[in-house]
């Protein structure tokens, strides 16, 4: 009854759907005025990270929650199977043992692995001039770790680097924001930096920046994510700095 229910409200929304022909005012505000104001070529990610710099502050803070979740989650997972498995035998713990990968696909992860992870810096320090920002670079940095948890399952990822990373990578969000109310107009107003030249690397004010620090913020939460179910897994009762 409820998904018939559903099926005839998004039925009647699609059969009345119009297209827009023309820009709201407050979009055509942000086409007309975001360019001078900002300086940025990229003017929708330059709008998530100024004229909406509070609703990217939630989005961050909620990933943040997910992650503390999911440890806390699996730490006390882990916690219960220790209390009821105090003895493990060692069949056990060579059933779990990760089968090493091929040459092919060890050599493949080094080359580009650190592609990777380049092409991820790449998209969220020009997210000010083309399309990507600071989440889509975090992203593609976490799939990178992703690669190589699971090209490479004994490796290991310091887990005091991904929260001295993470930690501070958020504080300096947080501290380039205040900077944007006490010395421009707003929280994460960017231009207490100055805008350079329209079009260049080194333009729109501390967007860059701001950029640098939700990539790093970003990748390093959802990394830390990979490995905590990366080791919950394999059941591994070490933690590797």
């Amino acid at each position: 009854m409820m998904l018939g229910l559903m099926a005839i409200i998004f039925f009647n929304l699609a059969a009345n759907y119009t297209e827009n022909t023309s820009l709201s005012k407050l979009a055509h505000y942000y086409v007309e005025k975001g360019p001078q104001e900002i300086g940025a070529a990229n003017i929708v990610t330059a709008v998530v990270v100024t004229y909406r710099g509070l609703d990217t502050l939630g989005e961050v803070t909620v990933l943040f929650i997910s992650a503390a979740g999911v440890g806390l989650l699996l730490r006390r997972k882990k916690a219960e199977q220790n209390n009821n498995h105090k003895k493990i035998n060692s069949v056990k713990e060579t059933a779990n043992t990760h089968k090493s990968s091929s040459e092919i696909v060890e050599t493949a992860t080094e080359l580009l692995l650190p592609m990777i992870i380049l092409f991820g810096v790449y998209v969220f320090l020009n997210g000010h001039l083309s399309p990507g920002g600071g989440f889509q670079g975090g992203a593609i940095i976490a799939s990178g770790t992703m690669f190589l948890l699971l090209a490479l399952p004994k490796s290991h990822i310091s887990r005091l680097l991904i929260a001295i990373t993470e930690s501070l990578s958020g504080f300096s969000y947080v501290v380039v924001g205040v900077l944007g109310v006490v010395m421009a107009g707003g929280f994460l107003d960017n231009r207490f930096i100055s805008s350079g030249t329209y079009g260049n690397l080194f333009s729109a004010g501390a967007i860059p920046l701001i950029y640098s620090f939700i990539g790093l913020k970003v990748g390093f939460e959802l990394s830390a994510v990979l490995d905590r179910f990366r080791k919950e897994t394999s059941n591994e009762e070490d933690d590797p700095v």
